[in-house]
């Protein structure tokens, strides 16, 4: 008899930690491996929200607090839907958790009975599926097609649809294509949505704040408000603020669900930390003038790694609009030859090749639902960039 549960044989460990991981591993061992695969920005936390940690840590605010949250946090939140999504919600209708990935799973937890369905258009973020398993439901993957911007089509939606389906996910600008959606683009979902009222909607708006050109952010509630009472519209301090590793995330939704997602966080990890929920706080009301010079620096990065992969011979790029991320496509290598006479069958063994000969770690296609492609950060230097798309070109040239 095992000790383990089958719920641990059911799932994954996720492949971008994975990747990360594998990549500091080897520079340990000495190798001057490039790192593409972490999902965070390089820049500091800014110094006025480390400023408001140390001042709760000062005044004794290192109590436990309220189970999804303090007053002060929420009121700060509600204030933010109002002033930059248009959404009114109310104390009782925001809950916070221990980053974005808390929040999302407490709401599965909290909905899913055995079987229930939930559609995600694929690329996806690769913790959506094994969060959906883990709370018993069944992920159904919609996959979505390049010439489409990698998004999910209203005709695709319609047929995802099922007598099971309990929810749809929408992650806008998308991790790992880095493309979000338009506004009218997401009305005309909204439209499919209406017809069917037992569908929840989860909107992770993660990089709401990080984003490039003439692209407009929306979120789902602010371009239908009929669909209030039954989308979960998520977000979190830790890609825009530059706070990952101060667990944060938090989000507004009908009064019934954040009292459910409540219950099943004060049986697991109770409250956020008390700390990082201050500093949100000054995160979230304070100037925000360091995210012009960041997004001046992903912009660049961008604009030169989707440029340079263009160039490479078996890839191509479409240009994102939004997060820090690129999703090339690798067909044109698929059935290539190492010189060592190895095959390139898909883009597992494309990433592998980049890692064992070019010394650059990135993400498979494999990882997010839809092949042949390959996910890109490019939150690194432009030192990193620079040396990195030279060594994918060098190696990528190689095969035959």
């Amino acid at each position: 008899m095992s000790f383990l549960a089958e719920r641990v044989s059911n799932i994954k460990p996720s492949p971008t930690i994975a990747a990360t991981a594998k990549a500091a591993e080897l520079r340990s061992s000495g190798l001057d491996v490039i790192g593409l695969g972490a999902g965070e920005p390089d820049f500091d936390t800014p110094d006025h929200i480390k400023a408001a940690a140390i001042e709760a840590i000062k005044s004794g605010k290192t109590k436990y607090t309220a189970v999804d949250g303090i007053k002060e946090l929420k009121e700060g939140i509600s204030k933010k839907f109002k002033n930059d999504n248009q959404i009114e919600y109310s104390n009782k209708e925001i809950t916070v958790g221990t980053g974005g990935k808390q929040v999302l799973y407490n709401a599965l937890m909290a909905t899913l009975n055995k079987d229930d369905e939930v559609i995600i258009p694929a690329p996806f973020w690769v913790s959506y599926p094994d969060m959906v398993v883990l709370a018993d439901g069944s992920p159904v993957i919609a996959k979505c097609k390049e010439k489409d911007d990698f998004k999910i089509t209203p005709e695709i939606l319609e047929k995802s649809i099922t007598k099971k389906t309990k929810w749809l996910i929408l992650n806008s600008p998308s991790n790992p294509t880095g493309i979000g959606y338009e506004k009218n683009e997401l009305l005309a979902l909204s439209k499919v949505l209406e017809k069917y009222p037992d569908v929840l909607i989860m909107m992770d708006d993660m990089y709401e704040y990080l984003t490039y050109d003439s692209f407009n952010f929306t979120t789902l509630v602010q371009v239908n408000h009929n669909l209030r009472d039954r989308v979960l519209t998520c977000n979190g301090v830790s890609k825009s603020f530059c706070m990952t590793g101060w667990r944060i995330g938090y989000a507004g939704g009908p009064e019934w669900l954040i009292k459910a997602m409540a219950k099943i966080q004060s049986q697991s990890t109770s409250n956020p930390n008390s700390v990082a929920q201050w500093a949100s706080l000054a995160a979230l009301e304070g100037e925000m003038d360091f995210l012009k010079n960041n997004l001046k620096s992903f912009e660049r990065r961008r604009n030169f790694v989707v440029e340079g992969l263009n160039k490479i011979s078996g890839l191509s790029c479409l240009m994102p609009n939004g997060a820090f991320y690129v999703y090339p496509n690798c067909q044109g290598v698929i059935g290539k030859k190492t010189d060592n006479g190895n095959l390139i069958n898909s883009d597992q063994d494309y990433c592998s090749y980049l890692l064992e000969e070019g010394l650059v770690a990135v993400v498979p296609g494999i990882a997010f639902g839809l092949s042949p492609y390959f996910r890109i950060s490019y939150a690194t230097s432009d030192e990193n960039l620079h040396k990195a798309i030279q060594r994918i070109k060098d190696v990528t040239e190689k095969l035959k």
